[in-house]
């Protein structure tokens, strides 16, 4: 990448009506739902591109910049999330990674999704509940723009891509869930095309949810078949 290439990603705006949007914005958001599309497909790479929207999102938010400008506030609970996203999503592609090598002959996915079982959704209820309060305990101690909504988001964030890095089907439940609180709390601080992405990916994770839904029941199809087969 050129200097003036870099320099355009950095500092560079976009004109809109009524204002400008920040480039690393708009650009942070694209790699965001580029790892979406690969998610819901179960190609690896959607780890590593989601990793780079984290990182441009993560300078927006901990900023408070918006178009170049001071128009939105910090958003403490959005850029930390960014950095732990950071960190699961090393884990998720080392264990799609993994998993994928594992798997040749089937879909071609790189895990095989599935409904967790009844102990792995106590787990994970009980891993949101844990982890609201601890969000919403360090938010409140910074001085975040929204506690409430704020950890809301921070906690379902990374239950929910936790999930996928596991396989688990439920995953897109919570990322629903997570994107009904985060258009408000996005439109409320001024974050306009973040804002419009989360609005867009509640109508993907629908998509999502039917996909992997689809694709789970073809797993148990399988494994049904192949059992009947060994058992002749």
């Amino acid at each position: 990448m050129t200097d003036q290439a870099l320099q355009w990603l950095l500092h560079g705006t976009i004109a809109v009506a009524g204002g400008q949007l920040a480039v690393r914005e708009v650009v942070g958001n694209a790699f965001g739902l580029a790892s979406a599309l690969l998610g819901m497909r179960r190609v690896v790479w959607a780890w590593p591109v989601g990793l780079v929207g984290n990182t441009l999102l993560f300078t927006v938010f901990v900023t408070g910049e918006l178009g170049g400008s001071t128009g939105g506030e910090p958003l403490w609970g959005q850029a930390g999330r960014q950095l732990m996203f950071v960190a699961v999503g090393l884990y998720g592609w080392w264990r799609w990674s993994a998993a994928g090598r594992s798997r040749a002959g089937d879909d071609g996915g790189a895990v095989a999704p599935r409904w967790a079982g009844a102990t792995e959704r106590l787990q994970l209820l009980g891993l949101a509940v844990l982890g609201y309060a601890a969000a919403y305990a360090l938010l409140s101690a910074i001085g975040s723009w929204g506690p409430a909504t704020e950890a809301w988001i921070l906690a379902g964030s990374l239950l929910a891509t936790w999930g996928m890095a596991r396989g688990y089907v439920e995953f897109w439940l919570v990322w629903i869930a997570v994107d009904v609180v985060g258009v408000t709390t996005l439109v409320q601080a001024g974050y306009y095309p973040t804002a419009a992405m989360y609005l867009f990916y509640g109508a993907f994770c629908v998509v999502g949810l039917l996909t992997w839904w689809r694709a789970s029941r073809r797993v148990v199809e399988v494994a049904a078949t192949t059992k009947e087969e060994v058992l002749r």
